[in-house]
């Protein structure tokens, strides 16, 4: 069983490494950009110690998936999974009504994740990422 807990400033640094191993050096995020998120009110994350974790933020009544990684040697364990359900139930219990996610349009496995747990394309960001990939727009209803 996948055990998480509550992603806090002092977790920066383990953060980004998870990061740095997950995404292309122009997408990653260092430890003061997981620090700044992680500095502001309406922002929570979750972190699974066997290597991944998840950051999210609520504004209103919509949720955010800021950024989710799982290292690559934990990856198809379930992790990814438990991460997104445990934000989507932090989301719900803080009163979001919806949530938002952007995912690669070439991160087919990231896709099929997001769909097992019911977003749904809504719309599509052209060269959104640093390399000029699109990215799709997700949403699930958390009502």
């Amino acid at each position: 069983m996948i055990q998480l807990i509550p992603a806090t400033i002092a977790h920066a640094q383990i953060l980004a490494t998870i990061h740095a191993e997950s995404f292309p050096l122009a997408e990653r995020w260092g430890p003061d950009a997981m620090a700044l998120q992680l500095e502001q009110p309406n922002c929570f994350g979750h972190i699974d110690p066997a290597g991944g974790f998840v950051l999210a933020r609520i504004a209103a009544d919509e949720a955010e998936i800021l950024t989710i990684a799982v290292a690559p040697g934990r990856r198809r364990a379930g992790s990814g999974q438990a991460l997104l359900s445990a934000a989507i139930a932090t989301a719900t219990r803080y009163g979001a009504k919806s949530m938002f996610l952007e995912v690669s349009l070439t991160n087919l496995a990231a896709q099929a994740l997001y769909q097992r747990l019911g977003f749904t394309q809504v719309g599509r960001r052209r060269r959104y990422y640093p390399d000029g990939g699109d990215a799709l727009v997700m949403r699930r209803d958390l009502s």
